[in-house]
């Protein structure tokens, strides 16, 4: 059993199966040190993690339909929209939402806060003194920082929220606090599920072995065609997803381990290169579609009204083409041995829906990067707006990963070898 996860005999359920089969299923019971962590953690307190975000005077910005966002972590968060007219200089209509208080007291409770389910702790920063609200006797807005821990994040705001009147929560993940315990990025955990046969019942059920019987033939196509060859490498290429493990006299059936093979990660490229799988991301009121060689999409979804569509850009490989011969397509990293990579390629993609500020389509330029992952689905989708419904939409994902560097001089991108 895995470390922290305790196994009592008398904590188990029997389950019967539609066949009549029986199985007494061992639960785990989750312990943790996390509380004993907390006590002996003699470390740096949140502020003091947080401490080099201030002094390098960096900025988060998050753009939605209309507004954008800026945070200077430290100074101030600022709402601002651009409107831009050709031949006429920009106009700015601009809010400040707060500006950094002149002491932040350290509480000794972590609040938390529900993100997507989960109770979360985050560090609070408060941020007063903002543009007057008239809405409020032209009392200034005020703001709350709650910066959140997250090991592969790079400091992004994650959502921006009026609470009350001129009053707002903006959440900003980073990875400068993953190392206090308090704060600390807990996945959910998945812990086995031990389940025994009872006599008169078989080792594994019949709808198991159907089960894995139908893998089986699945998994033909892909096999070489000498016996000798897949029966040598079938453990090695195939591994089973249930392992028995001898638990005193009777075999134990291991339930809940899942392990992605080669043969999925190049199917999922093959499907990712189709454009039929698809990445979605995205936070706040607008999300993203893209699908390689197809379209993006910008989309909102609402159960009473339903799903509200823009069109930001289609995929047509002349247009591409002829864009790639006044744009750089490919961006090169140097490695240590001196060897260069491919580190983004960039695709253009245009014929969108009618702006309605330029009356021209939409276009939109997608960056593709590598995202190192220990899940192939990890994905992070983000789209900036530099100019009027001219966008840049950043993809990165591990199945990019394996592909950046069959980019040929174009950046069209091809099934590895």
């Amino acid at each position: 059993p895995t470390t922290g996860v305790l196994y009592k005999e008398d904590n188990y359920v029997i389950m019967t199966t539609t066949h009549k089969e029986k199985y007494k299923c061992i639960l785990p019971l989750v312990t943790s040190g996390d509380e004993e962590e907390e006590k002996d953690y003699k470390g740096p307190n949140p502020r003091e993690l947080l401490e080099p975000l201030f002094k390098q005077s960096s900025c988060s910005y998050r753009i939605e339909s209309y507004w954008t966002y800026e945070v200077c972590h430290g100074k101030h968060i600022r709402q601002y929209h651009e409107e831009k007219e050709t031949g006429q200089k920009i106009n700015i209509h601009e809010y400040y939402l707060g500006n950094m208080l002149a002491k932040n007291l350290l509480s000794e409770k972590t609040p938390t806060k529900n993100i997507e389910g989960q109770r979360t702790p985050y560090y609070p920063v408060g941020m007063g003194s903002g543009t007057p609200c008239s809405l409020r006797q032209n009392r200034p807005r005020s703001s709350t920082v709650m910066y959140i821990c997250h090991p592969e994040s790079k400091h992004e705001i994650l959502s921006v929220a009026e609470v009350t009147t001129c009053e707002y929560e903006v959440v900003i993940l980073t990875p400068l606090l993953c190392s206090h315990p308090k704060y600390r990025f807990r996945a959910s955990p998945v812990n086995d599920i031990f389940c025994q046969s009872l006599p008169g019942s078989p080792f594994k059920p019949l709808t198991l072995r159907q089960l894995e019987q139908q893998e089986e033939i699945l998994r033909v196509p892909f096999r070489r065609n000498k016996e000798e060859d897949l029966q040598s490498t079938k453990e090695e290429r195939f591994p089973a997803i249930h392992k028995p493990i001898a638990v005193g006299s009777q075999p134990v059936l291991t339930v809940g381990t899942t392990h992605i093979s080669k043969l999925t990660d190049d199917q999922l490229i093959k499907e990712f290169l189709s454009g039929s799988y698809c990445f979605h991301g995205g936070v706040g009121w607008w999300k993203y579609e893209f699908c390689y060689g197809k379209h993006v999409h910008q989309y909102h979804e609402d159960k009473d009204s339903g799903k509200t569509s823009v069109v930001v850009g289609t995929w047509n490989q002349e247009e591409h083409i002829e864009w790639a011969k006044k744009n750089p397509a490919r961006a090169y990293q140097l490695q240590a041995d001196g060897t260069q990579t491919v580190r983004v390629v960039s695709h253009f993609y245009g014929n969108g829906d009618i702006c309605d500020i330029t009356d021209k389509p939409r276009q939109v330029t997608v960056k593709l990067k590598c995202k190192e992952s220990d899940s192939p689905h990890a994905v992070t989708v983000y789209m900036l707006e530099p100019h009027s419904c001219q966008y840049i939409l950043g993809v990165e994902s591990p199945v990019i990963c394996k592909i950046l560097d069959t980019a040929d001089e174009n950046g069209l991108l091809s099934l590895p070898n």
